[in-house]
Formats: structure tokens, sequence, C-alpha cells
């Protein structure tokens, strides 16, 4: 199964871009990312829209953190990209009526609930700042990376 590594690759973006002052193009924002200019754009719509970061079209356009690291949080990032699925596991339905189901079923719905509140409250509590390296880190970095 593929994994979801949008929020990853947000919080990668989001972090190297709080290291620039001016705006970044979508090609290289894409790069870094290991993607192209449109399903980066696609993905950052959300975080446009909560105000997280804010583009600009043509010459001297491009993207920037709307709002510094440290006011904005992994639930933030997490929620602004609709909430990916946390977790791959799901109930089995083949047969509604067992008891036998419903009580697995039952089990697995209330440890994921309670996993996933874990999940929210801790992004809640973690700002982007606080993930940010200790060296500034060049986007150069990601030249060689192949899209």
């Amino acid at each position: 199964m593929n994994k979801d590594t949008r929020l990853s690759d947000v919080l990668h973006v989001l972090l190297h871009m709080g290291q620039i002052d001016e705006p970044v193009t979508s090609q290289v924002l894409a790069k870094s990312m290991g993607t192209n200019p449109a399903v980066f754009r696609r993905t950052m719509a959300g975080l446009r829209e909560a105000g997280y970061v804010k583009s600009g079209k043509g010459h001297g356009g491009g993207w920037q953190l709307a709002r510094p690291l440290h006011k904005i949080t992994l639930l933030a990032v997490y929620e602004a990209l609709g909430r990916p699925t946390l977790f791959a596991i799901g109930n089995r339905s083949k047969h509604p009526d067992c008891q036998v189901q419903k009580n697995v079923n039952a089990a697995l719905s209330d440890t994921m609930a309670q996993a996933e509140a874990l999940f929210i409250a801790r992004f809640g509590e973690v700002t982007l700042d606080s993930l940010m390296p200790s060296k500034p880190v060049s986007m150069s970095v990601h030249a060689r990376t192949p899209i």
C-alpha cells in the first residue's frame, strides 16, 4: 500500500520557506517535494485558503509564508490538507450481523479513535519553528532530485 506523504512533504517545504524571505517558485518547491509544479500547487491550495501561505503570479511571484513558523502547528497543516487518514487499519464488514464481528469492530473503532485523539492533541502542541534545524539548509540540496 502506498503511504500518504503529503503532510511530511508539506512540512518539509514550509520549513524551507521559513528560511527564505523572498517568494519561491512552484517549480523550485515542487522539486524539493519530489513532484511537479501542478501537483505542488494542488497540495498547497488548502494551506493558502487557510492563510498559512500566499502565492503570487508572474515575474517576481512565487510562494511565501503568510504567518511565521511559530504560529503554525502540525495540527493546522494537517487540517489544511483535509485531515489525511492517519491509519490504514479498517473494520471488516462482510458479516455485519455477526456478534464476533461487531465486537471486533467496536474494539478497533474505539482504539483507533483514542489513538487519533492522541495524535491530534500532540499535533496541536508542536509549532513548525520547533522542527527547524539549528543551521539553515539551502534549497540547493534538492538540485539533483529527479522530478
